[in-house]
């Protein structure tokens, strides 16, 4: 009998190490996700895993279920893990857009600068994901929590419950290296990217942790661009466009043309100003407008009042804002309660500021302005 439970006992041993040895990097970082502050919608996770970025890139993966597909095979290995977005378009191929603003200003009590963001969207948890890749730049990026299956409804509650989160690297929606890097995504209605040259193809948001992982300086960032496709999916029913600012105080928006085989659109900062900001309109001079257009942007979430209203606060301070001030800011065009004709409602998830120079982001979450959650890394 003693000789049986020792046999026991060290073949559970054997496959606890086994376990272990296999899915350490996974446990670590499950166990890792917590909610903060006690906010049942608002969560943190250390990224433990090892990734390759080269492999998705040589897959060209660049439609969600593709991407989430990848990451079930990367953690089930082989186990029957299923994992789903819940952001989907309705039957005419249209999704209630993402209705964002980003900003980059001076910082008035210091050297270096404030990167601002609000992400606008339907009432979704967050998750906050902080990496430090063996080969890459550490980072805290923000990704919402219903691209890769979660809800008001489903949160991550339990360790099981949390194996989706593991999806959260390849997709971040805002984030900051350890270089100062930012990066933010923008919707803009049907002009989903289809970049189709001999360069290999790259998702919406990985893009993003391309940049996040590997540029230090919005010159890198826009010279990696160069060397791939960038594809949005179009199942979504939505394109996008993305603003990059680094710690030197450079910042420019990329956009895709829509008339011309989605070529690359750079629009740069204005020479000797402190401050960059877009919102869900085209910015390159090609396209510009200040009217507003539904062939340019989103006249719904009114983007053009957002780009008004945001700027005259920037030009009145002349680019110049203390923490408070860039919070400020934000909180001038945030969204709460926009109804769409569906009948949902959209509110401001969370409102950022990314300090440039110190590396930390002071987040405030669906329009709580008198809570600031801190992060490093």
């Amino acid at each position: 009998m003693k000789k049986a439970l020792l046999w026991i006992i060290g073949i559970l041993a054997v496959l606890l190490l086994a376990v272990r040895f296999i899915w350490g990097g996974e446990i670590t970082s499950l166990r890792s996700v917590t909610s903060v502050n006690g906010n049942p919608y608002l969560y943190r996770m250390e990224y433990k895993l090892a990734y390759d970025l080269d492999e998705i890139i040589r897959m060209e993966i660049d439609e969600n279920a593709e991407l989430l597909d990848y990451v079930v095979g990367r953690i089930g290995k082989g186990l029957p893990i299923k994992m789903k977005s819940a952001q989907v378009a309705d039957e005419e191929g249209n999704l209630g857009t993402i209705n964002c603003t980003s900003f980059q200003a001076r910082k008035a009590d210091g050297e270096g600068y404030f990167f601002g963001r609000n992400y606008d969207y339907f009432k979704n948890p967050t998750l906050v994901t902080v990496s430090h890749p063996k080969n890459g730049y550490a980072s805290i990026a923000c990704s919402d929590m219903s691209h890769f299956g979660y809800s008001l409804e489903k949160l991550p509650t339990s360790f099981l419950k949390k194996l989706s989160c593991l999806a959260a690297i390849y997709a971040p929606v805002d984030g900051m290296n350890e270089k100062g890097l930012c990066t933010s995504i923008m919707a803009l209605p049907k002009q989903a990217s289809r970049q189709e040259t001999e360069k290999p193809d790259v998702g919406t948001t990985l893009i993003m942790r391309l940049w996040l992982d590997r540029c230090a300086t919005v010159e890198e960032a826009l010279a990696l661009l160069e060397t791939v496709d960038v594809r949005h999916d179009a199942t979504v029913g939505s394109g996008y466009h993305y603003m990059i600012a680094d710690a030197l105080g450079n910042s420019a928006v990329v956009e895709f043309d829509p008339n011309d085989g989605w070529k690359t659109l750079v629009t740069r900062k204005p020479e000797g100003q402190n401050w960059m900001h877009v919102t869900n309109h085209l910015l390159h001079e090609k396209y510009y407008s200040t009217e507003p257009d539904p062939a340019l942007g989103n006249p719904h979430s009114k983007s053009w009042w957002r780009y008004e209203t945001c700027g005259a606060y920037l030009s009145a301070h002349n680019g110049i804002l203390t923490l408070e001030e860039a919070q400020e800011c934000l909180a001038l065009v945030h969204w709460k309660d926009l109804v769409w004709e569906n009948g949902t409602v959209e509110d401001t998830q969370y409102s950022n500021v990314y300090d440039q120079k110190a590396i930390t982001l002071d987040l405030r979450n669906w329009n709580d302005y008198d809570t600031t959650c801190h992060f490093g890394l």
